[in-house]
């Protein structure tokens, strides 16, 4: 659906006298598939909302080249805008005009058959419909976002854009944003999302790519965290443990399957072991039978879940220079 393939954009400051080049996306290839959610992570100043400029064909790029759904951004543009929607991190608004009358200019741009109709429905959709006669300037930041992404999705696009879609919002308002974003998730439309949250990247997004000038990495959440930190089993013991705890490390050790084993204090003189495996559904009844034929008295197994945090900061401070891909 969307095909990038070595895409760059430099930009030159003609303002200085040595004309100094910018690089905002860097030879940038990945792939996103229809119907998938897909989630474009990174810093301020990575070349987040440059990607999504040059994919909704708004500039040029420098050199390589993008497709959506087969048609170049640099020869079909008109074209394409017409097949997708976009929210910007910030957008605008008539603000004298009404919240209703907002949507049915666009709507009648987009030539969208019933434009009443069409306009009610996301008004309605979006929780608007009782604000459709306000003036836009008058309404909630919240609402505000909600109005324009009912503008974005007025002529059914099949590809949607959104641009740090719950920034600067209230928790409410940023829930209901998210639980319509996973509402069209389940309509088959591909969304490309750039956020800085990623409690909000792991739960709607299919795959996340972490980008900064160059793609790092890319890949489903699960994948990524496997990929940087394997996966590892929490076994607690309880404190009369302590004492036999280098007889218990060592018949840990002699498994074959242990990776490594790693002992950290727990509350209330317990002792936690941290244990990396290549398969823990598997292997973690060995684990526990071989504690316990030693007279350990395990008080509780658990599977280590790395936050998305985790991997992000992995990966940004320690950029794959390969790209990544998984």
């Amino acid at each position: 659906m969307i095909v990038t393939d070595g895409l760059t954009k430099i930009f030159t400051d003609n303002k200085k006298k040595t004309h100094t080049d910018i690089t905002a996306v860097e030879n940038l290839s990945l792939t996103v598939n229809e119907g998938e959610v897909f989630g474009f992570l990174g810093p301020n100043g990575a070349g987040k909302t440059t990607t999504v400029r040059l994919l909704a064909c708004l500039i040029a790029p420098t050199r390589g080249q993008a497709t959506i759904s087969g048609l170049p951004i640099t020869r079909a543009g008109a074209q394409i805008r017409g097949q997708i929607g976009i929210l910007t991190e910030a957008p605008g608004h008539y603000e004298r005009l009404s919240t209703q009358y907002n949507l049915e200019i666009f709507a009648r741009l987009y030539h969208t058959p019933d434009v009443k109709g069409q306009v009610e429905k996301y008004l309605r959709l979006l929780d608007l419909w009782d604000r459709r006669t306000a003036a836009a300037g008058t309404l909630s930041k919240g609402m505000k976002q909600k109005l324009a992404i009912a503008r974005a999705l007025l002529h059914e696009p099949p590809v949607l854009f959104l641009d740090e879609p719950t920034s600067g919002l209230d928790p409410e308002a940023a829930r209901t944003v998210r639980d319509f974003i996973e509402t069209l998730k389940g309509q088959g439309r591909t969304i490309f999302i750039c956020t800085h949250n990623l409690d909000e990247a792991e739960r709607l997004c299919d795959r996340i790519a972490i980008f900064r000038q160059r793609l790092i990495a890319v890949g489903a959440p699960e994948a990524l965290r496997r990929q940087l930190f394997g996966r590892q089993t929490i076994v607690q013991l309880a404190a009369a443990d302590a004492p036999n705890l280098a007889a218990l490390l060592q018949a840990l050790r002699s498994l074959a399957f242990v990776r490594q084993v790693e002992e950290t204090p727990a509350p209330h003189g317990a002792v936690q072991l941290t244990i990396s495996l290549s398969d823990p559904p598997a292997q973690n009844p060995a684990i526990v039978h071989t504690l316990v034929s030693q007279g350990a008295q395990v008080q509780f197994v658990s599977e280590r879940q790395h936050a998305l945090e985790e991997v992000y900061f992995s990966l940004v401070n320690a950029p794959a220079q390969n790209g990544g891909k998984l």
